[in-house]
């Protein structure tokens, strides 16, 4: 577990370099991302280069003990390359073209910026291709940021009639698939088929759905492109791309197939304000949201299965979310320790020092505008001596996995059929729900193989293909344990709804088959309560009602038994609401709700029991727990002083004293001894020795 940072020598004089990576070896650093938006520098004109800087930058690096990580610098193409090829330009629907001005202002499908990208890579990469001190690329930055991963311009247009004549084969296969019959939406060739523009209303769902696959398609090429390029110049560096948190229009784990790592960049007071279901608390403004990142963790782990990277860490307050909160104390520390928790093998703060220019001069660094050491310089340097103290770490072994669907969220996104249906959050409460109980989870995509997981839970597997059907089928008569959550299994590859009754090919597995369903505003009564007699039932004879939100579906069972049904004022109360069924060794539960924390916890708590996954006592909100090589950690995302009663001070992994590692807080008598357990600090870590799992509880202090 390794720390870095990335650094931009281009904004600063020359002479100040050295001090700048002096302070950045003494902090416990060991990677410096450089050089991502350094093309208007590396060539100022066509075919003048200019690589003095950047060398001199990497040969201190490597003096000092550091390595480089560098990019393909083609997220920023220089203005008189914009001038000399304007088609590169990406365009509106509505046809406005970006301009030159900002950064990503490029199109994907542009043959002409494809042969620029390739004359700049193998330029870059071949200059390198001798440095020990370069330890592999970035390719690009940020794939699809500001909305630029779907483009409309005439190249794109070209290259979508290519995709559609290659996937349908001829263009009455494409009327079929898509049911172009509706509001006579036929197509003569592939000819007349346009990326979808402004209309008068809504597109059609299956166009809107081949228009996204095939922009990530293009994404996929075009950083393949970048990927092979590399490798050709030297097949020892590693290549990655930092990919973005929650984001929505890139499929990553087809991105990631020709990466040797994946990295993404976390920003998590800046989430909770522009890509969170509902308001964000105090807490959560000064630290995030430990699941909203936790999420994101987990499904770039396991695009690859193997540890991932955070390329961009915020270090700091940040320029761009609406607020600007400064984060808690300690918080960047968290932040760190949090990623390596859920299997980061290193984590690069950006940036390096708050810069003069541009638009991110409102970005901190872990340095100030003058050099001197800001408010995550501290924190990175306790987090690189506490990671160096508990040595290298292994894989994340995670037991329940959540399939993460990029087609279901594609084709939910064009019809949500609510307001307020997001497809994210939908994902969020169930893997909150398992993550709350102190268990590791992976979030895979459909095609996965998941038989060695215990249980397995997919929220919203909207789009449902018949092996997608077979393979869950034989993953829970196999033994399997299967959660499946609302609109599953209610259309088809094409986004088109199918002839038979939801969940279509899942019906047989469910044991059950969807009636009606229903969106419901918040002001509309939504609740269920357990079924008498069902597993469910509260022990006492009570049923309590717990809430749901946003969408229900009616069930009517057939071989399945009811465990919950609605408790509302409204033509669905009574009705089933949560299936259970048990096929060959396994079983399978069906929510038809999006449910509310406490009805999550209990279809989780019930999935991992049957599961026989070893669990923790529900946490404060806010509070998790990670397992890693040997290391449980403990972290704090709230204001509150923490107390583990089930930990003294002797399963800390280190005696605080040496400074070794990651240590709890004394509590206010200054005792850390065995009757008082330990006490985590408000936006703080522990990190204790073993896999502390079983009865592990944490109150608030």
């Amino acid at each position: 577990m390794r720390l870095g940072v990335c650094y931009f020598p281009e904004h600063w004089p020359d002479e100040e370099w050295e001090r700048d990576v002096a302070a950045m070896a003494d902090a416990g650093l060991e990677y410096v991302r450089m050089a991502e938006f350094s093309w208007g520098v590396l060539e100022p004109e066509r075919g003048e280069f200019d690589f003095e800087w950047l060398d001199e930058a990497v040969e201190l690096i490597g003096e000092y003990g550091m390595q480089a990580v560098l990019c393909t610098p083609t997220a920023t193409p220089p203005k008189w390359l914009v001038d000399e090829r304007p088609s590169i330009r990406q365009e509106d629907p509505d046809g406005t073209v970006r301009e030159h001005g900002s950064r990503r202002h490029y199109c994907f499908n542009s043959d002409a910026y494809r042969e620029e990208t390739e004359r700049i890579v193998e330029r870059v990469t071949e200059r390198y291709a001798d440095s020990p001190h370069v330890a592999g690329w970035q390719t690009d930055n940020e794939f699809g940021c500001h909305r630029t991963v779907r483009c409309y311009c005439d190249d794109c247009a070209e290259a979508f009639r290519s995709w559609l004549a290659d996937r349908y084969g001829d263009v009455d296969s494409l009327n079929e698939a898509w049911g172009n019959t509706f509001w006579s939406q036929q197509y003569g060739s592939f000819a007349e088929v346009d990326p979808p523009g402004p209309t008068p209303a809504e597109h059609h769902p299956s166009r809107l759905l081949a228009y996204a696959r095939f922009a990530s398609d293009s994404v996929v090429d075009y950083n393949r492109l970048h990927a092979d390029l590399i490798r050709e110049a030297d097949a020892d560096w590693f290549v990655t791309h930092n990919f973005m948190g929650r984001f929505p229009t890139l499929n990553a784990y087809d991105v990631s197939a020709d990466l040797d790592r994946v990295a993404w960049d976390s920003y998590p007071t800046g989430f909770v304000q522009d890509r969170f279901d509902g308001e964000a608390s105090p807490d959560q403004l000064r630290a995030g949201d430990p699941d909203q990142v936790g999420m994101d963790h987990d499904l770039y782990r396991s695009a690859l299965d193997r540890p991932f990277w955070v390329m961009e860490q915020q270090p700091g307050d940040v320029n761009w979310p609406p607020h600007c909160p400064q984060p808690g104390e300690g918080a960047m520390r968290l932040w760190a320790h949090h990623a390596a928790a859920h299997g980061a093998d290193a984590v690069l703060y950006f940036r390096w020092r708050r810069c003069l220019e541009g638009q991110e001069q409102y970005h901190a660094g872990l340095r100030k505008a003058d050099g001197s050491p800001d408010r995550g310089y501290e924190d990175a340097e306790r987090a690189a001596a506490e990671f160096a103290a508990l040595g290298g770490a292994g894989h994340v072994d995670a037991p329940v996995a959540v399939v993460f669907n990029y087609d279901s969220l594609w084709a939910l996104d064009a019809q949500p059929h609510a307001p307020d249906f997001d497809y994210w959050a939908l994902q969020e409460a169930f893997y909150g729900a398992v993550r709350s109980r102190g268990v590791q989870v992976d979030v895979v995509s459909p095609s996965a193989d998941l038989s060695g997981y215990a249980a397995v839970v997919a929220p919203a597997l909207h789009l449902v293909t018949d092996e997608t059907a077979d393979r869950l089928t034989d993953y829970v008569a196999g033994g399997g344990q299967l959660l499946l959550g609302p609109r599953t299994g209610v259309k088809d590859a094409e986004n088109k709804l199918r002839p038979a009754a939801q969940p279509g090919p899942l019906a047989d597995l469910v044991g059950a088959t969807v009636d009606q369903h229903e969106s419901l505003p918040r002001r509309l009564d939504t609740a269920v309560r357990p079924v008498d007699g069902s597993a469910a039932d509260a022990a006492d004879g009570e049923t309590p009602a717990l809430p749901f939100r946003t969408w229900a579906e009616w069930l009517a069972p057939d071989a399945a038994e009811p465990r919950y049904a609605y408790d509302v004022d409204g033509p669905g109360d009574g009705r089933p609401a949560v299936v259970a069924n048990e096929v060959g060794d396994g079983a399978v539960t069906y929510c038809g709700v999006w449910p509310e924390s406490d009805l999550a916890d209990a279809l989780a708590s019930d999935l991992l029991g049957r599961a026989g996954v070893r669990r923790a006592d529900p946490l404060p909100d806010g509070v998790r727990v990670g397992h890693r090589d040997g290391h449980t950690w403990v972290t704090n995302f709230t204001s509150d002083r923490l107390r583990l009663p089930d930990i003294d001070s002797d399963a800390l992994a280190v005696d605080d004293a040496d400074r070794d590692v990651v240590n709890a807080e004394p509590d206010s008598s200054g005792d850390r001894g065995v009757a008082d357990g330990v006490v985590v600090g408000p936006y703080g870590v522990a990190v204790v020795e073993g896999d502390r799992v079983d009865g592990l509880r944490a109150t608030r202090s």
